[in-house]
């Protein structure tokens, strides 16, 4: 044992002393490089006297950011991620300046922005220098795992249980169809050997589709998971006729109320409530440990609803946030390149990628992804029952670049790389962990409505009532989800948005898009108007818009019947004859009607229900938004994500059966934890055979 130890000892010296050379030697290329950089005094010195200058800043350099960094992250744990990222930079710089006045020969010195610079560049090269000596040494990475693991432990008070844990992670806006295609291409090394046959001859994992509600977007399908009910959630975002405001899912305000109205319905609160984390997701499901949530951003930050695992985990290491801020500004170029490339070759379709985008597109994929990530492996390690995440990546980048592009692509394997990583985590974690990977929807391609048309819904619908109609369309406002985790993470209280206060008219309808679905609400009539009043009021209305090419169907209520279901040509299908008759709902395949018919019931379904013009040959839908890969309505892969679950799990549903549904779904995960013995929210009295 003793031999042992020496040995281990003896390979973190070395390894130390290989970091503080390679350190030594960049500060001296960076200090012949950089004007305002230098490691001699006035006088000029010997090159030995500048050699020793540079060891003793690198190693003053690497002890303190060993040292002050974690009390500085500790200091600043109450601060946005985002804000704390952009920190990192000034932080780093300033260790360097402390690290040169240390040096008792005052021979060093540097302007502040260049120390700024000299820091990221040596703690960059430090992190890849120790990370490359450390990838031959596999029993280095797995006892710092285990001293993490120890560490989290002692911290948390009471023994971990011997039960297993389960860790849902949730790869936004990949459909399943999506999934296979990135299998098959190689993208996905980690799931394809989940899915693959294994030294039993079985794979360790099962794949099953599940279909949406009609609203295929976050908001309806996370909500439904995480917390038992998406009752009356029409899409991502509608009017409301009774408080006279829009609710947009992705707004801190609006989740906030959608969670607290599914906690009502559901009558409990949620699928994390005992022992459960919630990580960048819209909604927190009743988690205690809560981080990049958007329904709390609207409360003032205290310890009690800012969790320090994520944060302090990934932020405490100088060189992780060094190497993120790094990412993130290649991310930034890397969008801005391709954007450029796509519009030199005039791609088609194509929408803006301008303004604020790479900076969102930048967050979702390297920043979100980095805090997320830390914060899993983290509650991991401290032996958490449930965790449920949120990866924004793929679903940010297919909106602007296509479900299909190298963009959307390369995320993917950067996502599989992530599973890779907690897969290997759950390896050292004090209890063992059942990893389920699933999806809330997928993406249809397609362009937008304004680019194949020259005018948006909002265009239509004033033509139609004889208002008139801007010689231009303007752009409509995109819906990602991004913009939820970046507003969860600068801690925006309350994010109102041009839509709640623009001015309208009493006689002017309220026309909002949730990708390929529409909403049309006349906001001087307090109730749901029928078809028949509609036509009284605007004659030219439903026909117009039900015998234009680009729409799909309308849903509108009906005096006689209830709820009809509208098309071109005059057709006018009762919801209750959908099943034998589906009209215009044929070409959105099997379970469309339900869908309609579950959303006719909501009280807050809009006047109109627009749904966009669908072509089963190739998937294509047209957005209202501006986006050409798109979610929110009916219309191919965006209603069809996947669940991907551990063998050792029971299968979702029986032989034959579909799963349908966001409520459905949560009722799954709910059985899995309760097979695992934990301490988890109780089903109901039957639900675990009808969830089967």
């Amino acid at each position: 044992m003793r031999g042992v130890w020496w040995r281990r000892a003896a390979s973190q010296v070395g390894r130390s002393v290989a970091v503080w050379a390679v350190s030594t030697v960049t500060m001296l290329v960076l200090a012949g490089i950089l004007p305002d950089f230098r490691l001699r005094s006035a006088d000029g010195d010997s090159a030995t006297d500048i050699a020793v200058t540079a060891a003793s800043g690198a190693g003053a350099f690497g002890v303190l950011s060993a040292v002050v960094w974690p009390l500085l992250v500790r200091l600043l744990l109450l601060v946005p991620a985002l804000v704390l990222g952009l920190l990192v930079f000034f932080l780093n710089g300033a260790l360097l300046l402390l690290a040169l006045n240390l040096n008792p020969a005052e021979r060093g010195a540097a302007a502040p922005e260049t120390a700024v610079v000299v820091a990221a560049v040596m703690s960059a090269v430090a992190s890849a220098t120790g990370a490359a000596l450390a990838v031959r040494d596999d029993d280095a990475y797995r006892r710092r795992l285990y001293r993490l693991s120890d560490r989290r432990r002692r911290r948390s008070g009471p023994p971990c249980p011997s039960s297993p844990g389960t860790v849902f992670l949730q790869l936004d806006g990949v459909g399943h169809d999506t999934l296979l295609d990135a299998v098959g291409e190689g993208l996905m090394p980690t799931v394809a050997r989940w899915l693959s046959p294994g030294p039993g001859g079985r794979p360790s994992h099962r794949l099953t589709p599940w279909r949406t509600d009609w609203s295929s977007q976050t908001g309806a399908s996370q909500l439904g998971i995480l917390h038992g009910s998406n009752h009356d959630v029409p899409a991502f975002r509608w009017y409301e006729k009774d408080t006279r405001e829009i609710v947009v899912c992705n707004r801190p305000t609006s989740a906030a109320e959608l969670q607290r109205r599914a906690v009502g319905y559901a009558g409990h609160g949620g699928l994390l409530t005992v022992d459960g984390a919630s990580r960048g997701n819209l909604f927190g499901g009743g988690a205690d440990q809560q981080a990049l949530v958007l329904s709390i951003a609207t409360r003032r930050r205290s310890r009690e609803n800012r969790s320090r695992d994520g944060y302090f985990a990934y932020f405490s290491d100088p060189a992780n946030a060094v190497r993120t801020a790094l990412s993130f500004l290649a991310e930034v170029g890397r969008e801005i390149g391709e954007s450029t490339r796509a519009r030199l070759r005039k791609q088609r379709p194509r929408v803006s990628r301008g303004g604020l985008y790479p900076l969102v597109r930048a967050f979702a994929t390297v920043v979100e992804r980095d805090v997320v990530v830390a914060a899993v492996t983290g509650d991991m390690l401290a032996g958490r029952t449930a965790v449920y995440a949120d990866l924004v990546a793929y679903d940010e980048v297919a909106h602007h670049s296509g479900p299909a592009s190298r963009d959307a692509r390369k995320v993917l394997q950067r996502l599989d790389r992530c599973l890779a990583l907690i897969e290997n985590v759950a390896e050292h974690a004090p209890r063992p962990y059942r990893i389920v990977v699933l999806s809330d929807h997928g993406q249809s391609p397609g362009e937008t409505f304004r680019s194949r048309y020259g005018l948006t819904l909002g265009d239509l619908v004033r033509a139609g009532c004889g208002l008139p109609v801007p010689r231009r369309a303007e752009r409509t406002r995109s819906g990602a989800e991004a913009r939820a985790a970046v507003r969860a993470a600068l801690r925006i209280p309350v994010e109102e948005g041009r839509e709640r206060h623009r001015p309208v008219r009493r006689e002017e309808p309220i026309v909002l898009a949730s990708g390929n679905l529409g909403l049309v609400s006349f906001p001087d009539i307090t109730h749901r108007m029928s078809k028949e009043e509609i036509d009284a009021r605007h004659p030219a209305l439903l026909p117009t818009l039900a015998n234009h090419p680009g729409i799909g169907f309308l849903l509108v209520r009906s005096e006689q019947h209830g709820g009809v279901v509208l098309g071109a040509y005059g057709a006018e299908i009762p919801l209750a004859d959908l099943d034998d008759d589906p009209g215009p709902l044929a070409a959105f395949g099997r379970g469309a009607a339900d869908a309609v018919r579950r959303t006719h019931s909501f009280p807050h379904a809009a006047d109109i229900m627009v749904n966009s013009f669908h072509d089963p040959a190739d998937g294509e839908v047209l957005a209202f938004e501006e986006q050409i890969g798109s979610h929110g309505g009916l219309g191919g892969a965006q209603g069809k994500p996947f669940l991907l679950s551990p063998l050792t799990l029971s299968a979702p549903v029986g032989d034959g059966a579909e799963l349908v549904g966001a409520e459905r779904v949560h009722r799954v995960l709910r059985r899995w934890l309760r097979e695992s013995n934990g301490p988890q929210v109780p089903l109901e009295a039957g639900e675990q055979e009808r969830a089967a």
